[in-house]
């Protein structure tokens, strides 16, 4: 494309802006302010031009190619709007060979990690057959690839929501002792086929209403307490195959982690079956060895392209063949039919299905959330190194189709983006999503013509393929925990800590919902203070600025209150505004306790300064007629200055120009004071 214009195009302006929350509410029409005065906004509009045309440098080719129909002045043609929701309708027909050499290159590297990965995640984590991982790594990554914006996302089974699938699973089957399912694969298959149905739908829902925007409301310290506690509870459930207890474990029926726990301390040096756990050792130091040997040879760019866990199984597989290790008493996978209980392809709201609808639909969510938020994290990354950029909310949609395609295979895992293989697929040379179109159809010729040859892998190597997947997720909680203990942020570590012990301790399930609710409280109590400050006179100067912020500012007109509102206004910041307002006035900007007797008297004239000031809704003109009411009936004067627009003709349709009085509004503070001033010296 040519070099931009100083400014980007007027519509392509507005779509940034919307899309844009920093900029999303500021009004681009108001004019110049002087950065240095009383009258200055916080956002000023050259701020949000410069923010708009920075954000626009490195849009993605879809809102190129809508810049330039911009450009002629044209409307967006259905064909330009069906390429922006529909990337592959832009990328496929404008493919060039010149790419495919890269994204050949990363669909091979990805697919021999990935399946030795999706086997490993579908047998130990999810309780099913090998071959529902293999599909869930191919079938919804292709449908990705053709909806999906990012170019190098991965989209395949996790470990963490795998085992969020296999703690369903298991439940279920445990949940009549007495009387066990006569077929314990098929119930596994319809409870991973409803979660799965039900991922999709609550994805695409998400996405469908614009909903993206939940990847920055949740903390970062929830995550990080929650992938920990997942990574735990990884390590002790594959602890128990490494060891050789399976048989064990089923007849001693040990339910949550605690137990578990308890039961390999009691059982794990007295009742290890000694091969089993040798060849996991041996494996699982190979694997450490192979991981740490790469990233000492990261210069060397073939290196981390070796996929060190494809040449692990294929090793362990031979020797188990060539030494029957299966006699020695090694669990091997043995032979896998590629079939899902009886058709390839089937409804995935049938009736052997929606009677665990209703059981599964916490899960669904959980998994729905995590996923999403690790999805987002992965191409945001991405985008931001190979400079482009992609929507939440088409990400959303793209993803809950994914899983709905998905589900249609029976026993399919829930399938997200990997932070991991997402960087090692950009890495290996993917520049398009033909990259994933490859990797799929990689993983679809293993699942139908290489299962034959993992007859005799050990199952205790995919155990140690999945400890692997530990240390990957554990790696960055020191930092974490260092980085909030320097920082003071007793919050953030309280929340991380309380995820990893309510997981722990009862379940995942329990551990995150809990949390979420804490840290979504913490967002709508945060969010529902109004910011608001006092504002004091520079001396010598007609210059009004906040008294907690400028040493020089003073307030040196008794009883006149000047209240600067710094953002828009609506129901939930102005709930409490009554109560804001009246602890401004009587304590001042420092804090204090509610006990406390006042430090100041009140006010008899308050000036609101509301330049920052751009919305406000029918529930803030409400709360703010039933305030200037009570300050009329106390005898305190009101002032408004700096009002704009907008807030101009809420407040006129909300009666408050009518209650106030067309004299209660100024162009600027100064005015205002001139005319008290004078008035008090008459």
């Amino acid at each position: 494309m040519s070099s931009g214009p100083t400014h980007p195009p007027p519509r392509l302006q507005a779509h940034i802006l919307s899309e844009t929350p920093s900029v999303r509410d500021s009004n681009p029409g108001t004019p110049s302010w002087r950065e240095d005065d009383e009258h200055a906004p916080l956002l000023r509009p050259d701020d949000i031009e410069r923010a708009a045309y920075n954000g626009a440098r490195d849009r993605d080719l879809e809102l190129e190619l809508e810049a330039d129909t911009v450009k002629s002045s044209t409307p967006t043609s259905t064909w330009a709007k069906a390429q922006y929701y529909i990337p592959s309708l832009y990328w496929i027909p404008n493919y060039t060979l010149s790419l495919l050499g890269g994204d050949l290159t990363a669909g091979l590297t990805v697919a021999a990690m990935l399946i030795p990965q999706s086997v490993s995640y579908a047998t130990s984590l999810a309780k099913l057959s090998p071959v529902t991982g293999l599909f869930s790594a191919s079938i919804p990554a292709i449908l990705y690839a053709l909806l999906g914006s990012s170019r190098q996302l991965n989209v395949a089974p996790e470990a963490a929501l795998s085992l969020l699938v296999g703690q369903s699973v298991t439940s279920v089957l445990r949940a009549d002792r007495h009387s066990p399912p006569a077929n314990p694969e098929a119930v596994g298959f319809a409870v991973a086929t409803a979660i799965t149905v039900q991922v999709g739908l609550i994805s695409f829902i998400l996405g469908f209403f614009r909903l993206g925007f939940i990847d920055v409301v949740l903390s970062r310290a929830l995550l990080r307490g929650f992938i920990t506690a997942v990574a735990f509870i990884i390590f002790i459930e594959q602890l128990i195959p490494m060891l050789g207890l399976t048989a064990l474990e089923h007849s001693l029926n040990p339910q949550t982690t605690l137990e578990k726990i308890f039961f390999l301390v009691e059982y794990g040096f007295t009742r290890a079956h000694q091969p089993t756990a040798f060849v996991s050792a041996c494996v699982l130091v190979v694997l450490v060895i192979l991981r740490m040997l790469k990233a000492s040879l990261r210069r060397y760019k073939w290196v981390t392209r070796v996929p060190e866990v494809l040449i692990v199984v294929i090793v362990s597989t031979i020797l188990s063949d060539e030494f029957r290790w299966d006699d020695d008493g090694i669990a091997i996978l043995g032979n896998v039919p590629i079939h899902t209980g009886g058709h390839f392809i089937k409804f995935p709201l049938h009736h052997h299905n929606l009677p665990y609808l209703r059981q599964t639909t916490s899960t669904a969510v959980l998994i729905s959330i995590i996923g999403f938020l690790d999805s987002i994290v992965a191409a945001k990354q991405n985008a931001a190194r190979y400079s482009y950029s992609i929507s939440p909310n088409r990400e959303l949609v793209a993803l809950g189709a994914a899983n709905l395609a998905g589900a249609f295979v029976p026993g399919t895992l829930p399938a997200y983006g990997s932070i991991t293989r997402s960087r090692i697929n950009g890495e290996a040379g993917a520049r398009t999503q033909m990259a994933s179109i490859v990797c799929a159809a990689i993983v679809l010729v293993a699942t139908f013509f290489l299962l034959p040859w993992l007859y005799y892998l050990p199952k205790c190597v995919l155990g140690s393929i999945v400890c692997l997947v530990v240390y990957t997720l554990l790696a960055e909680t020191p930092e974490d925990v260092i980085f909030y203990w320097k920082m003071r942020a007793w919050i953030d570590m309280t929340l991380m800590i309380l995820t990893f012990v309510l997981t722990i301790i009862w379940s995942v399930q329990v551990g995150v919902t809990v949390s979420l609710i804490i840290s979504l409280l913490l967002v709508v109590h945060r969010s529902s203070r109004t910011r608001m400050t006092i504002l004091g006179r520079i001396p010598e100067t007609d210059r009004w600025e906040p008294i907690d912020e400028s040493p020089g500012a003073k307030e040196d007109t008794p009883g006149v209150l000047i209240i600067r509102i710094r953002e828009n206004l609506d129901f939930a910041n102005t709930a409490q505004i009554k109560e804001r307002l009246r602890r401004l006035e009587l304590y001042g900007v420092r804090r204090s306790h509610p006990a406390d007797a006042p430090l100041r008297q009140p006010a008899s004239i308050l000036i609101f300064h509301m330049a920052d000031v751009s919305t406000c809704d029918a529930s803030a003109v409400q709360i703010f007629h039933e305030l200037f009411e009570s300050y009329r009936t106390r005898g305190v004067g009101v002032f408004i200055t700096h009002l704009r627009p907008d807030p101009r003709a809420m407040f006129e349709r909300g009666g408050i120009m009518k209650l106030l009085g067309a004299d209660a509004f100024y162009e600027d503070v100064g005015t205002v004071m001139r005319r008290l001033t004078g008035e008090s010296q008459h």
